[in-house]
Formats: structure tokens, C-alpha cells, sequence
């Protein structure tokens, strides 16, 4: 039997996966390397940090450690999408999973 992680199939993890192969398929205007890169490495943060807060359980402290920073990486692609002015559907879906990973979370403090 093959192993299955337990956040294959969460709706947050499925599209975050889907935002970050956008992020890295867009085209990007002239001389914004920067920008490609700084929303790229934070895109991959996004997916790698729900993989592994999902993977050290989600409700233990190390767990909802890495959602949050997963949450703080979704707060800089919007920024970026902001920025360039890239709107719906990144910002849409951008939005979904800050919501998602705010009610994982709790409160701000």
C-alpha cells in the first residue's frame, strides 16, 4: 500500500499548490526579477510550511508554528500581486488561503 501524507487532499494544500505553479508561470514585467523571486521563494514557503505544520500536527505548538509562517508567506505573494497589479484570481485565491490559515491558527496576538 502506498503511503498517503494526511494533507494530500486538504482543499488549502491543493491550492496552494495551485497559486505557487502560477506564481512560477507568469510572466513577469521588466525589472521585476526581484519581485519574481522574493513571490517565488514565498509561494514554495507557503506549500512547504502547510506540508510540514500539517505533518508535525497541526494542533501542537511546532505544528501551528509553521502554519502561521505558511500565513505570513501568503501575506507577501498578495503583496507582490499587489503590487504588479496581477488581481483575480491570484488575489482571490490568495485571500481563501490567508482565511484558511487564519482559522487553523487563532487569534492574532
Amino acid at each position: 500500500m502506498d503511503h498517503v501524507f494526511l494533507f494530500e487532499n486538504l482543499d488549502l494544500y491543493r491550492l496552494a499548490v495551485a497559486v505557487c505553479r502560477r506564481i512560477r508561470g507568469l510572466s513577469w514585467p521588466s525589472g521585476t526579477t526581484h519581485l519574481r523571486d522574493q513571490a517565488t521563494r514565498a509561494a514554495d514557503s507557503v506549500v512547504l510550511n502547510i506540508a510540514e505544520g500539517w505533518g508535525r500536527g497541526h494542533r501542537t505548538p511546532a505544528g501551528r508554528n509553521h502554519l502561521r509562517i505558511a500565513l505570513g508567506s501568503a501575506g507577501e505573494v498578495f503583496a507582490v500581486v499587489d503590487i504588479l497589479g496581477l488581481g483575480d484570481p491570484l488575489v482571490t485565491e490568495l485571500r481563501r488561503i490567508g482565511a484558511m490559515l487564519g482559522k487553523l491558527t487563532g487569534p492574532a496576538r
